[in-house]
């Protein structure tokens, strides 16, 4: 039996979790245990077909019902099917060609994460889908092997279709990059897209019902993966591989295994990492992902969890400090693992997984900055007004204002940067509000330089498109702008919490000769 107590000596904290950033306050999950779980659904593997010179695949965005409870059933958005999409397969090289039909009954967009492709096919605000039209977007798979996602970018509403249903998880890969690991798919190569929701009595989804959702994002007390409540998993092999897709809308889950197994992470979010990086918990927050591989031949059930932060934001009167003091600090069963005593042989991780280029900083021609602030009440600048909080820079009063990057909300028809095309760029993301934004740029993959002047941790040193800038940080990545030109329509960068993008907290830049 799982307690408390073993949890906590497993993962090598304190009961207050003291200098970890971790605490288990009690082994109950927000969202309850279930006595006998559900079987992990597997999203199905679309390959696509291959005709005349492209890879062709059929998406049918459309409106459907969920049993998430048993006898009651959730009005969901899905992707060829009732709730999200099935999982697609890329071969790096080879150029795709999606066949996309709105039958949702509203304006959608489909947006193509963390791929080097032409404005035209991105799937941003400005590649909309009207109400039973199709959209036909065509390019090549540049990305090295690895685990990507598809979702809606629907100006304002990207987070209500999102939490809705419309996602699902692009698997790249690459056949210069044959690496002897877990590679069966729904097997001991598992996707896992994890997401946290809320629900009315009446089953149906409970979306923005409060001053909280706007102000920190929708945070629900259930977990859902691949669409499945209360999770089981029957491993068949002693290594397996997990494809984890923090999938929420404003959540971050740091994931540790309750007996304190350690794992390896192998990938994050643009592919393999040099080598893997053995550790016992892993922090993702919304839209990064993760490939990690879990040694499951002792034969002994455990759980793959999700473990709440300790909180130092300072007290003081308001509905401010209360909401920021309990943020992410929830723990979460995410999924039950049922172990085994007869399991297959599996190879070990290779000591080396890939040749990373690092960008050299002396390759950046110019150096921009970006300062992500929040209003909403939370006084996140260094502007002045009434109320009786903090005014620190890092929010805590009360007053007006707005989500923003640099002081402006997202306007459609506003261009914040032109960058030149074929340069090295250095962006410098700082953080004047009260909590972590995940900064997420349009067109390809980056590279973290450092994070208030220190080396960032081993696995944050691969290719990534989306970066946790904390509050008061500062986050420097570096970035090539090429093969594309465009001086009409923009590429976007924004927070990835996606109710934050839908009121502000993004923006937008072209790509010019």
């Amino acid at each position: 039996m799982i307690t408390r107590r073993k949890a906590l000596k497993a993962l090598g904290i304190s009961s207050l979790g003291a200098g970890t950033g971790l605490c288990i306050p009690s082994l109950t999950s927000a969202q309850g245990n279930s006595d006998s779980g559900n079987p992990l659904k597997i999203p199905p593997l679309a390959e696509g077909e291959f005709t005349g010179n492209a890879r062709q695949f059929q998406l049918r965005l459309r409106r459907g019902s969920s049993n998430f409870f048993a006898d009651t059933a959730t009005a969901t958005f899905g992707i060829n099917g009732d709730y999200l999409g099935p999982t697609l397969r890329f071969r790096r090289n080879e150029a795709v060609s999606l066949h996309i039909q709105n039958a949702l009954g509203e304006p959608t967009t489909l947006h193509w994460h963390g791929f080097h492709l032409p404005t035209s096919a991105d799937g941003g605000p400005h590649e909309v889908i009207a109400i039973g039209d199709t959209w036909n977007p065509q390019f090549t798979v540049v990305q090295f092997a690895g685990t990507f996602w598809y979702h809606s970018h629907m100006l304002n509403t990207a987070g209500e279709q999102v939490y809705k249903g419309l996602a699902g998880m692009i698997i790249v890969e690459d056949d210069e990059q044959q690496i002897d690991l877990p590679s069966t798919y729904g097997v001991d190569d598992i996707p896992l897209l994890i997401q946290d929701r809320r629900f009315n009595d009446d089953g149906s989804f409970r979306y923005m019902s409060g001053y909280e959702d706007t102000v920190v994002g929708m945070r629900g007390d259930v977990i859902l993966v691949n669409g499945t409540r209360h999770p089981y998993f029957v491993p068949t092999t002693k290594l397996v591989r997990f494809r984890l897709l923090n999938a929420a809308n404003a959540r971050t889950f740091v994931f540790a295994f309750s007996d304190g197994r350690e794992f390896q992470q192998i990938a994050s979010d643009g592919g393999y990492l040099e080598s893997a990086v053995t550790m016992n918990r892993l922090e993702l927050s919304p839209a990064e992902r993760a490939e990690i591989v879990v040694d499951f031949s002792d034969g002994q059930d455990v759980r793959l969890i999700s473990v709440g932060k300790v909180s130092n934001f300072p007290e003081f009167p308001g509905a401010m400090s209360v909401m920021m003091r309990s943020l992410n600090t929830q723990n979460f069963d995410i999924l039950d693992i049922r172990g085994q005593g007869r399991l297959q042989d599996s190879a070990p991780v290779p000591d080396r997984l890939a040749s990373i280029y690092r960008l050299p900083e002396a390759a950046a021609t110019n150096t921009r900055t970006f300062r992500l602030s929040m209003g909403a009440g939370m006084r996140s600048g260094d502007d002045r007004g009434p109320g009786t909080g903090s005014r620190n820079g890092n929010g805590g009063g009360h007053g007006g204002g707005n989500f923003s990057i640099n002081g402006r909300r997202m306007e459609m028809n506003y261009i914040n940067e032109r960058i030149q095309f074929n340069t090295t760029e250095i962006w410098e993301l700082t953080n004047n509000s009260p909590m972590m934004h995940p900064f997420h740029v349009h067109n390809g993959q980056f590279q973290v330089l450092d994070r208030n002047g220190q080396q960032p941790p081993a696995n944050e040193m691969g290719w990534k498109d989306t970066v946790r800038v904390g509050s008061g940080e500062l986050v420097r990545i570096i970035m090539r702008f090429t093969d594309f030109i465009d001086d009409k329509n923009p590429y976007m960068y924004h927070c990835h919490i996606l109710e934050h993008e839908d009121r502000g907290m993004m923006g937008q830049f072209l790509i010019i000769e």
